[in-house]
Protein backbone atom coordinates (compact mmCIF):
# COMPACT_ATOMS: atom_id res chain seq x y z
CA UNK A 1 0.00 0.00 0.00
CA UNK A 2 2.67 2.38 1.08
CA UNK A 3 4.69 2.92 -2.64
CA UNK A 4 7.95 3.95 -0.79
CA UNK A 5 7.62 1.76 2.09
CA UNK A 6 11.29 0.11 1.32
CA UNK A 7 12.74 3.55 1.58
CA UNK A 8 11.03 4.76 4.62
CA UNK A 9 11.13 1.30 6.61
CA UNK A 10 14.91 2.56 7.76
CA UNK A 11 14.76 1.36 11.43
CA UNK A 12 12.55 -1.44 13.19
CA UNK A 13 10.46 1.66 14.91
CA UNK A 14 9.69 3.20 10.97
CA UNK A 15 8.59 -0.10 10.07
CA UNK A 16 6.48 -0.57 13.13
CA UNK A 17 5.03 2.83 12.53
CA UNK A 18 4.37 1.99 8.59
CA UNK A 19 2.70 -1.56 9.32
CA UNK A 20 0.04 0.44 11.63
CA UNK A 21 -0.78 2.59 9.45
CA UNK A 22 -1.23 0.29 6.71
CA UNK A 23 -3.19 -2.23 9.37
CA UNK A 24 -5.25 0.81 9.88
CA UNK A 25 -6.49 2.03 6.32
CA UNK A 26 -7.12 -1.87 4.78
CA UNK A 27 -9.30 -2.66 8.03
CA UNK A 28 -11.40 0.68 7.41
CA UNK A 29 -11.84 -0.34 3.65
CA UNK A 30 -15.24 -0.57 2.30
CA UNK A 31 -14.39 -4.54 1.22
CA UNK A 32 -14.02 -5.24 4.80
CA UNK A 33 -16.34 -3.11 5.93
CA UNK A 34 -19.28 -3.59 4.07
CA UNK A 35 -18.15 -7.61 4.18
CA UNK A 36 -18.83 -7.06 7.86
CA UNK A 37 -21.67 -4.69 8.28
CA UNK A 38 -23.91 -5.43 5.32
CA UNK A 39 -25.05 -9.33 4.28
CA UNK A 40 -28.06 -10.93 2.20
CA UNK A 41 -29.59 -14.54 3.06
CA UNK A 42 -32.44 -15.29 0.51
CA UNK A 43 -34.63 -11.84 0.64
CA UNK A 44 -33.36 -10.45 3.64
CA UNK A 45 -30.75 -7.57 3.67
CA UNK A 46 -29.20 -7.30 7.22
CA UNK A 47 -27.49 -4.09 8.04
CA UNK A 48 -26.12 -4.17 10.89
CA UNK A 49 -29.05 -5.47 13.43
CA UNK A 50 -31.41 -4.17 11.36
CA UNK A 51 -33.07 -6.20 8.19
CA UNK A 52 -35.67 -5.24 5.09
CA UNK A 53 -37.55 -7.25 3.27
CA UNK A 54 -36.81 -7.25 -0.21
CA UNK A 55 -40.12 -8.27 -1.35
CA UNK A 56 -41.44 -5.20 0.12
CA UNK A 57 -39.51 -3.19 -3.00
CA UNK A 58 -39.61 -3.20 -6.48
CA UNK A 59 -36.81 -1.36 -7.10
CA UNK A 60 -33.27 -0.93 -5.27
CA UNK A 61 -30.95 1.59 -6.20
CA UNK A 62 -27.53 3.49 -4.92
CA UNK A 63 -26.48 6.76 -4.67
CA UNK A 64 -24.29 8.95 -2.55
CA UNK A 65 -20.83 9.82 -3.06
CA UNK A 66 -17.45 10.62 -1.25
CA UNK A 67 -13.83 9.22 -1.37
CA UNK A 68 -15.08 5.53 -0.34
CA UNK A 69 -18.52 5.59 -2.58
CA UNK A 70 -17.18 3.55 -5.48
CA UNK A 71 -15.53 1.08 -3.63
CA UNK A 72 -18.83 0.76 -1.14
CA UNK A 73 -20.99 0.44 -4.47
CA UNK A 74 -18.28 -2.31 -5.66
CA UNK A 75 -19.07 -4.30 -2.30
CA UNK A 76 -22.91 -3.47 -2.21
CA UNK A 77 -23.07 -5.33 -5.75
CA UNK A 78 -21.21 -8.57 -4.07
CA UNK A 79 -23.82 -8.46 -1.82
CA UNK A 80 -27.13 -7.71 -3.67
CA UNK A 81 -26.26 -9.28 -7.08
CA UNK A 82 -28.48 -8.28 -9.63
CA UNK A 83 -31.13 -7.73 -7.13
CA UNK A 84 -29.62 -4.25 -7.36
CA UNK A 85 -30.96 -2.33 -10.06
CA UNK A 86 -29.23 0.88 -10.68
CA UNK A 87 -27.08 3.66 -9.16
CA UNK A 88 -25.01 6.62 -9.07
CA UNK A 89 -21.75 7.60 -6.83
CA UNK A 90 -19.66 10.38 -7.30
CA UNK A 91 -15.82 9.83 -6.28
CA UNK A 92 -11.77 10.80 -6.79
CA UNK A 93 -10.98 7.04 -6.57
CA UNK A 94 -13.01 5.22 -9.21
CA UNK A 95 -13.21 1.23 -9.30
CA UNK A 96 -15.64 -0.95 -12.18
CA UNK A 97 -18.68 -2.00 -10.81
CA UNK A 98 -21.62 -3.65 -13.40
CA UNK A 99 -25.37 -1.79 -12.01
CA UNK A 100 -23.73 1.44 -10.37
CA UNK A 101 -22.55 4.00 -12.13
CA UNK A 102 -19.27 5.46 -10.78
CA UNK A 103 -19.09 8.52 -11.81
CA UNK A 104 -15.74 11.52 -11.66
CA UNK A 105 -15.50 14.22 -9.15
CA UNK A 106 -12.56 16.37 -7.20
CA UNK A 107 -11.60 16.73 -3.47
CA UNK A 108 -10.88 18.85 -1.88
CA UNK A 109 -11.85 21.57 -4.16
CA UNK A 110 -15.17 20.68 -6.15
CA UNK A 111 -15.26 20.38 -9.61
CA UNK A 112 -17.25 20.37 -12.80
CA UNK A 113 -17.36 16.80 -13.33
CA UNK A 114 -18.35 16.84 -9.49
CA UNK A 115 -21.43 19.28 -10.15
CA UNK A 116 -22.39 16.97 -13.15
CA UNK A 117 -22.23 13.99 -10.81
CA UNK A 118 -24.64 15.29 -7.93
CA UNK A 119 -27.53 16.75 -10.81
CA UNK A 120 -26.90 12.75 -11.46
CA UNK A 121 -27.27 11.57 -7.78
CA UNK A 122 -29.95 13.75 -7.11
CA UNK A 123 -32.04 12.82 -10.41
CA UNK A 124 -32.07 9.72 -9.45
CA UNK A 125 -32.99 9.81 -5.84
CA UNK A 126 -35.86 11.91 -7.09
CA UNK A 127 -37.44 8.74 -8.85
CA UNK A 128 -37.56 6.77 -5.85
CA UNK A 129 -41.34 5.95 -4.91
CA UNK A 130 -42.58 4.92 -1.68
CA UNK A 131 -41.70 1.00 -3.13
CA UNK A 132 -37.69 1.99 -3.92
CA UNK A 133 -34.96 1.17 -1.46
CA UNK A 134 -32.10 3.71 -1.58
CA UNK A 135 -28.78 3.17 -0.46
CA UNK A 136 -27.50 6.05 0.45
CA UNK A 137 -23.80 5.89 0.84
CA UNK A 138 -22.36 8.77 2.08
CA UNK A 139 -18.02 8.82 2.91
CA UNK A 140 -15.75 10.99 3.74
CA UNK A 141 -14.87 13.60 1.18
CA UNK A 142 -18.80 14.17 -0.06
CA UNK A 143 -19.09 17.24 1.01
CA UNK A 144 -16.41 18.41 -2.06
CA UNK A 145 -17.34 15.72 -4.69
CA UNK A 146 -20.99 16.09 -4.55
CA UNK A 147 -21.02 20.17 -4.94
CA UNK A 148 -24.51 20.53 -5.99
CA UNK A 149 -24.66 24.40 -6.23
CA UNK A 150 -28.24 25.95 -5.03
CA UNK A 151 -29.70 28.95 -6.29
CA UNK A 152 -27.89 31.20 -8.32
CA UNK A 153 -24.23 30.17 -6.21
CA UNK A 154 -21.89 28.68 -9.06
CA UNK A 155 -19.39 26.43 -9.42
CA UNK A 156 -16.58 29.10 -8.75
CA UNK A 157 -18.01 30.52 -6.35
CA UNK A 158 -17.92 27.23 -4.53
CA UNK A 159 -14.53 26.85 -5.58
CA UNK A 160 -13.24 30.03 -4.34
CA UNK A 161 -15.29 29.65 -0.73
CA UNK A 162 -14.01 26.59 -0.68
CA UNK A 163 -10.40 27.45 -0.34
CA UNK A 164 -10.84 30.27 1.52
CA UNK A 165 -12.64 28.13 4.24
CA UNK A 166 -10.10 25.54 4.35
CA UNK A 167 -7.68 27.81 4.98
CA UNK A 168 -9.25 29.68 7.97
CA UNK A 169 -8.90 27.61 10.54
CA UNK A 170 -12.92 27.00 10.70
CA UNK A 171 -13.23 23.51 12.28
CA UNK A 172 -15.30 21.06 9.95
CA UNK A 173 -17.99 21.30 11.59
CA UNK A 174 -18.16 24.89 10.73
CA UNK A 175 -17.22 24.69 7.08
CA UNK A 176 -20.10 22.17 6.86
CA UNK A 177 -22.57 24.87 8.10
CA UNK A 178 -21.53 26.95 5.10
CA UNK A 179 -21.54 24.14 2.45
CA UNK A 180 -24.90 22.58 3.42
CA UNK A 181 -26.18 26.01 2.97
CA UNK A 182 -25.00 26.63 -0.59
CA UNK A 183 -25.81 22.90 -1.62
CA UNK A 184 -29.10 21.57 -3.04
CA UNK A 185 -28.10 18.24 -1.60
CA UNK A 186 -26.18 18.41 1.82
CA UNK A 187 -27.87 18.81 5.06
CA UNK A 188 -30.85 16.21 5.02
CA UNK A 189 -31.76 16.93 1.43
CA UNK A 190 -31.10 13.88 -0.65
CA UNK A 191 -32.85 12.73 2.15
CA UNK A 192 -35.70 14.73 1.46
CA UNK A 193 -35.51 14.19 -2.60
CA UNK A 194 -35.23 10.21 -2.23
CA UNK A 195 -38.57 10.87 -0.02
CA UNK A 196 -41.42 8.73 -0.14
CA UNK A 197 -38.64 6.06 -0.58
CA UNK A 198 -36.73 3.89 2.07
CA UNK A 199 -33.70 5.20 2.69
CA UNK A 200 -30.65 3.42 4.36
CA UNK A 201 -27.80 5.88 4.90
CA UNK A 202 -24.38 3.97 4.69
CA UNK A 203 -21.83 6.16 6.09
CA UNK A 204 -17.56 5.61 6.45
CA UNK A 205 -16.89 8.43 9.13
CA UNK A 206 -14.08 11.21 8.80
CA UNK A 207 -15.58 13.43 11.85
CA UNK A 208 -14.75 13.22 15.26
CA UNK A 209 -17.60 12.19 17.55
CA UNK A 210 -19.47 10.53 14.34
CA UNK A 211 -22.15 13.43 13.90
CA UNK A 212 -23.97 12.22 11.29
CA UNK A 213 -25.13 15.43 9.99
CA UNK A 214 -21.55 16.49 9.50
CA UNK A 215 -20.32 13.16 7.49
CA UNK A 216 -20.16 14.43 3.89
CA UNK A 217 -21.97 17.79 5.10
CA UNK A 218 -24.62 15.21 6.06
CA UNK A 219 -27.16 14.46 2.63
CA UNK A 220 -29.22 11.94 4.56
CA UNK A 221 -29.57 13.23 8.55
CA UNK A 222 -31.17 16.04 10.09
CA UNK A 223 -29.64 19.73 9.81
CA UNK A 224 -29.61 21.76 13.03
CA UNK A 225 -27.65 24.49 11.34
CA UNK A 226 -29.14 27.17 10.14
CA UNK A 227 -27.95 29.99 7.36
CA UNK A 228 -27.49 32.51 10.31
CA UNK A 229 -24.53 30.06 11.64
CA UNK A 230 -22.94 29.47 8.15
CA UNK A 231 -23.31 33.65 8.61
CA UNK A 232 -21.70 33.71 11.72
CA UNK A 233 -18.72 31.25 10.58
CA UNK A 234 -17.62 33.45 7.85
CA UNK A 235 -17.84 36.68 10.61
CA UNK A 236 -15.82 34.90 13.01
CA UNK A 237 -12.88 33.78 10.77
CA UNK A 238 -13.16 36.82 8.67
CA UNK A 239 -14.05 34.67 5.39
CA UNK A 240 -13.55 36.46 2.33
CA UNK A 241 -16.40 35.13 0.12
CA UNK A 242 -17.71 35.87 -3.56
CA UNK A 243 -21.42 38.07 -3.58
CA UNK A 244 -23.03 35.56 -4.84
CA UNK A 245 -22.90 33.55 -2.00
CA UNK A 246 -22.40 35.87 1.23
CA UNK A 247 -25.95 37.00 -0.70
CA UNK A 248 -27.77 33.91 -0.52
CA UNK A 249 -26.50 33.56 3.22
CA UNK A 250 -27.74 36.40 4.56
CA UNK A 251 -31.64 36.27 2.72
CA UNK A 252 -31.38 32.67 4.11
CA UNK A 253 -30.67 34.38 7.73
CA UNK A 254 -33.11 36.99 7.19
CA UNK A 255 -35.82 35.13 6.34
CA UNK A 256 -35.18 33.34 9.22
CA UNK A 257 -35.37 36.26 11.54
CA UNK A 258 -38.53 37.14 9.62
CA UNK A 259 -39.97 33.48 10.26
CA UNK A 260 -39.33 33.73 14.39
CA UNK A 261 -40.43 37.08 14.56
CA UNK A 262 -43.86 36.13 12.29
CA UNK A 263 -43.78 32.83 14.89
CA UNK A 264 -43.70 34.73 17.61
CA UNK A 265 -46.63 37.16 16.43
CA UNK A 266 -48.87 34.32 15.39
CA UNK A 267 -48.40 35.49 11.79
CA UNK A 268 -48.05 34.26 8.08
CA UNK A 269 -43.87 34.26 7.17
CA UNK A 270 -42.98 36.05 3.73
CA UNK A 271 -39.71 35.93 2.23
CA UNK A 272 -37.43 34.29 -0.33
CA UNK A 273 -38.63 30.42 -0.97
CA UNK A 274 -35.16 29.58 -2.54
CA UNK A 275 -33.23 30.16 0.67
CA UNK A 276 -35.74 27.44 2.49
CA UNK A 277 -33.92 26.19 5.16
CA UNK A 278 -32.79 22.66 5.80
CA UNK A 279 -35.04 20.34 7.11
CA UNK A 280 -33.92 19.87 10.49
CA UNK A 281 -35.03 16.77 13.27
CA UNK A 282 -38.58 15.83 13.16
CA UNK A 283 -39.40 16.77 9.77
CA UNK A 284 -41.13 14.17 8.25
CA UNK A 285 -38.76 13.50 5.45
CA UNK A 286 -36.85 11.59 7.71
CA UNK A 287 -39.87 9.27 8.52
CA UNK A 288 -38.19 6.36 6.44
CA UNK A 289 -34.72 6.98 6.83
CA UNK A 290 -32.28 5.36 8.69
CA UNK A 291 -28.57 5.98 8.82
CA UNK A 292 -25.55 3.18 9.81
CA UNK A 293 -21.80 4.37 10.52
CA UNK A 294 -20.25 1.37 9.41
CA UNK A 295 -16.43 2.38 9.86
CA UNK A 296 -14.51 5.70 11.83
CA UNK A 297 -11.46 6.19 12.91
CA UNK A 298 -11.64 3.92 16.15
CA UNK A 299 -11.84 0.94 12.95
CA UNK A 300 -8.37 1.91 11.81
CA UNK A 301 -7.06 2.36 15.59
CA UNK A 302 -8.37 -0.98 16.54
CA UNK A 303 -6.50 -2.86 14.06
CA UNK A 304 -3.33 -0.43 14.20
CA UNK A 305 -3.49 -1.26 17.51
CA UNK A 306 -3.52 -4.95 17.14
CA UNK A 307 -0.42 -5.09 14.78
CA UNK A 308 1.72 -2.82 17.15
CA UNK A 309 0.95 -5.82 19.91
CA UNK A 310 1.49 -8.45 17.70
CA UNK A 311 4.68 -6.95 17.51
CA UNK A 312 5.72 -7.04 21.13
CA UNK A 313 4.57 -3.28 22.35
CA UNK A 314 2.50 -2.24 24.92
CA UNK A 315 -0.31 -0.40 23.46
CA UNK A 316 -2.56 2.88 24.30
CA UNK A 317 -5.18 4.86 21.80
CA UNK A 318 -4.51 8.35 23.21
CA UNK A 319 -7.98 9.53 21.78
CA UNK A 320 -9.81 9.11 18.26
CA UNK A 321 -11.29 12.68 18.66
CA UNK A 322 -7.55 14.67 18.49
CA UNK A 323 -8.19 18.31 17.14
CA UNK A 324 -6.72 21.62 16.91
CA UNK A 325 -4.24 22.97 15.37
CA UNK A 326 -1.67 20.41 13.84
CA UNK A 327 1.66 21.57 15.14
CA UNK A 328 0.68 22.23 18.34
CA UNK A 329 -1.12 18.80 18.58
CA UNK A 330 2.38 17.41 17.52
CA UNK A 331 4.11 18.76 20.58
CA UNK A 332 1.72 17.11 22.79
CA UNK A 333 2.91 14.13 21.29
CA UNK A 334 6.39 14.12 21.55
CA UNK A 335 5.43 15.34 24.91
CA UNK A 336 3.65 11.60 25.69
CA UNK A 337 6.80 10.02 24.68
CA UNK A 338 8.70 12.51 26.21
CA UNK A 339 6.97 10.72 29.14
CA UNK A 340 6.91 6.96 28.31
CA UNK A 341 10.92 7.67 28.11
CA UNK A 342 10.93 8.82 31.43
CA UNK A 343 8.63 7.16 33.79
CA UNK A 344 6.91 4.69 31.45
CA UNK A 345 3.87 6.33 31.85
CA UNK A 346 1.09 6.64 30.28
CA UNK A 347 2.79 3.10 28.86
CA UNK A 348 5.78 1.18 29.70
CA UNK A 349 8.22 1.38 26.70
CA UNK A 350 8.50 -0.73 24.20
CA UNK A 351 5.27 1.16 23.33
CA UNK A 352 2.89 1.95 20.12
CA UNK A 353 0.56 5.44 21.17
CA UNK A 354 -2.00 5.99 18.76
CA UNK A 355 -4.53 8.57 17.58
CA UNK A 356 -7.27 9.77 15.66
CA UNK A 357 -9.62 12.83 14.79
CA UNK A 358 -8.83 15.96 12.42
CA UNK A 359 -6.83 18.86 13.11
CA UNK A 360 -6.56 21.97 11.16
CA UNK A 361 -4.13 24.15 10.18
CA UNK A 362 -5.19 28.01 10.02
CA UNK A 363 -2.77 29.45 6.44
CA UNK A 364 -1.16 32.35 6.51
CA UNK A 365 1.67 31.71 4.36
CA UNK A 366 1.55 30.65 0.31
CA UNK A 367 3.36 26.90 0.36
CA UNK A 368 2.42 23.25 0.14
CA UNK A 369 1.41 21.14 3.00
CA UNK A 370 -1.30 19.70 4.94
CA UNK A 371 -2.40 18.89 8.37
CA UNK A 372 -0.80 15.74 9.00
CA UNK A 373 2.83 17.01 7.19
CA UNK A 374 2.31 20.47 9.86
CA UNK A 375 2.12 17.40 12.16
CA UNK A 376 4.82 15.45 11.53
CA UNK A 377 6.85 18.74 10.46
CA UNK A 378 6.56 20.27 14.36
CA UNK A 379 6.89 17.00 16.11
CA UNK A 380 10.53 16.38 13.95
CA UNK A 381 11.50 19.83 15.23
CA UNK A 382 10.93 18.70 18.78
CA UNK A 383 12.11 15.32 18.70
CA UNK A 384 15.69 14.78 20.36
CA UNK A 385 14.87 11.85 21.72
CA UNK A 386 16.68 8.22 20.23
CA UNK A 387 13.88 5.67 18.91
CA UNK A 388 10.97 7.64 18.90
CA UNK A 389 9.48 7.83 15.59
CA UNK A 390 5.92 9.51 14.64
CA UNK A 391 3.77 8.50 11.23
CA UNK A 392 0.68 11.21 10.72
CA UNK A 393 -1.47 10.34 7.29
CA UNK A 394 -4.99 10.84 6.29
CA UNK A 395 -6.29 7.70 5.54
CA UNK A 396 -7.86 8.82 2.05
CA UNK A 397 -4.06 8.87 1.07
CA UNK A 398 -4.29 12.63 0.16
CA UNK A 399 -2.97 15.34 2.87
CA UNK A 400 -4.64 18.67 2.17
CA UNK A 401 -4.06 19.15 -1.57
CA UNK A 402 -0.92 17.37 -2.43
CA UNK A 403 -0.02 14.06 -3.31
CA UNK A 404 1.41 12.41 -0.01
CA UNK A 405 -1.09 11.03 2.47
CA UNK A 406 1.44 12.16 5.28
CA UNK A 407 4.94 11.87 6.57
CA UNK A 408 7.41 9.84 8.61
CA UNK A 409 10.06 10.92 11.17
CA UNK A 410 12.47 10.95 13.92
CA UNK A 411 14.77 12.54 15.76
CA UNK A 412 17.14 12.12 12.63
CA UNK A 413 14.89 14.06 10.52
CA UNK A 414 15.54 17.99 11.46
CA UNK A 415 18.36 17.58 14.32
CA UNK A 416 19.99 20.64 15.21
CA UNK A 417 21.06 22.39 12.54
CA UNK A 418 17.60 21.68 10.55
CA UNK A 419 15.50 23.22 13.30
CA UNK A 420 15.23 26.76 12.22
CA UNK A 421 14.41 25.37 8.76
CA UNK A 422 11.56 23.17 9.72
CA UNK A 423 10.14 26.14 11.87
CA UNK A 424 10.28 28.17 8.76
CA UNK A 425 9.01 26.04 6.25
CA UNK A 426 5.84 25.72 9.35
CA UNK A 427 5.68 29.47 9.19
CA UNK A 428 5.30 29.83 5.72
CA UNK A 429 3.00 26.37 5.63
CA UNK A 430 5.28 25.14 3.12
CA UNK A 431 6.19 21.68 4.69
CA UNK A 432 5.60 19.27 2.03
CA UNK A 433 9.36 20.70 0.16
CA UNK A 434 10.79 20.41 3.52
CA UNK A 435 9.88 16.15 3.98
CA UNK A 436 10.49 15.59 0.29
CA UNK A 437 14.11 16.66 0.57
CA UNK A 438 14.58 14.58 3.42
CA UNK A 439 12.58 11.58 1.93
CA UNK A 440 9.86 11.49 4.38
CA UNK A 441 6.49 11.80 2.54
CA UNK A 442 4.46 8.64 2.83
CA UNK A 443 3.27 7.99 -0.55
CA UNK A 444 0.15 5.97 -1.12
CA UNK A 445 -2.15 7.19 -3.42
CA UNK A 446 -5.87 7.01 -3.26
CA UNK A 447 -7.04 3.84 -1.06
CA UNK A 448 -10.31 3.33 -1.46
CA UNK A 449 -11.11 5.26 2.20
CA UNK A 450 -11.12 8.12 4.37
CA UNK A 451 -11.99 7.72 8.64
CA UNK A 452 -10.01 10.98 9.36
CA UNK A 453 -6.63 11.24 10.00
CA UNK A 454 -4.06 8.22 11.80
CA UNK A 455 -0.94 9.06 13.84
CA UNK A 456 1.58 6.48 15.18
CA UNK A 457 3.93 7.38 17.82
CA UNK A 458 6.40 4.34 18.56
CA UNK A 459 8.67 4.49 21.56
CA UNK A 460 12.10 1.68 21.67
CA UNK A 461 12.59 0.32 24.62
CA UNK A 462 16.15 1.20 24.49
CA UNK A 463 15.07 4.99 24.17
Amino acid sequence: MIRNREELATTEGRDTALACVEAGIRAAHPKSVVREAVTRSGNTLSVLDDEYDLREYTEVVVVGGGNAAGYVAAALEDVLGDRLDRGAVVTDDPTSTEYVDVLPGDHPVPSERGVAGASTVLDLAESATEDTLVLAVVTGGGSALLPAPAGDVTLADLQATTDELLASGATIHEINAVRKHLSALKGGQLARAAAPGTVVGLLLSDVNGDDQSVIGSGPTAPDDSTFADAVEVLEAYDVAVPERVESRLRRGADRGDRAADCRDAQASTDGPVDVAETPTSGDSVFDRVTNYVLANGSTALAAAREVAAERGYETMILSASVRGEAREAAKTHVAVAEEVVATDNPVPAPAVVLSGGETTVTVSGDGEGGPNQEFATSAAAELDIDGVTLAAVDTDGIDGATDAAGAVVDADTVGEKDADAARAALADNDVTPFLRERGELIQTGATGTNVNDLRVLVVEDDS
